[in-house]
């Protein structure tokens, strides 16, 4: 079985808890850090599945790696082989797919509740839940493109998932863990201050509190969400 490719493009937005995931089953991964100027594989087969994390650029900047990245985003559907973005990740594959990425109305830093569209492909994705308490850092957002269908939202943000497909795009972040928290606190200190004034952001003190009780719920609708988006892992050697 080929590895999945993970996109890494800060080195502060590593894989987390979705690493873990994968050596927990016994899936082969490798890391592509774009953020040490590795080049975007031109090849979607040569993976099982690609996964795009998140990070603190624009997909609408002007950086080497985003065209090729978009690319590679589109053979991969074209060859079927599987997609999974983690924030900046899934608006890379909304523009990929002809959506838009965009000022987000509310930024979103901390915890808040995102709910589960009412469709079918929703509930194929995570079955009979309504919501759930995921972990939040972005600015900008995502539209639904053409061909896909929205499976995630909340108050702050209209768009937090689609689904097209074996692929999923996500604004939120499922893949924390006590690790990732911490340093983003700590490096988005300033961050922090300077938003304040959103409702869709949390001071340090809220974010860390409950943790430990925080992180497990939110890795159960992750191991939903890997769990789906794994069975398209292509089998091959």
């Amino acid at each position: 079985m080929n590895p999945v490719g993970i996109f890494r493009h800060a080195r502060s937005e590593g894989p987390g808890y979705f690493a873990t995931y994968l050596e927990r089953r016994s899936i082969p991964w490798q890391l592509i850090a774009l953020d040490e100027g590795a080049a975007v594989p031109r090849d979607p087969r040569r993976f099982s599945g690609l996964v795009f994390m998140g990070g603190p650029m624009s997909v609408n900047d002007d950086l080497p790696w985003i065209i090729p990245a978009l690319e590679l985003i589109r053979d991969a559907v074209r060859c079927d082989v599987p997609v999974l973005g983690h924030c900046l990740g899934g608006q890379l594959m909304s523009k990929a797919f002809g959506g838009a990425v965009s000022a987000a109305p509310v930024k979103e830093i901390g915890w808040g509740e995102v709910r589960i569209a009412d469709n079918a492909l929703a509930r194929q994705w995570l079955g009979a839940r309504q919501s759930f308490e995921s972990f939040h850092w972005h600015g900008e957002t995502f539209s639904i493109p053409p061909g896909a269908t929205r499976v995630l939202q909340n108050g702050n943000c209209a768009n937090q998932g689609f689904a097209l497909g074996k692929h999923l795009g996500l604004q939120c972040h499922v893949e924390m863990t006590e690790e990732l928290v911490r340093s983003w606190i700590a490096g988005g200190a300033d961050e922090i201050r300077a938003s304040a004034a959103s409702p869709g952001v949390q001071q340090p003190a809220e974010i860390e509190r409950g943790l430990q009780e925080r992180l497990g719920a939110l890795h159960e609708v992750a191991n939903r969400l890997y769990d789906r988006w794994t069975e398209g892992l292509s089998r091959g050697s």
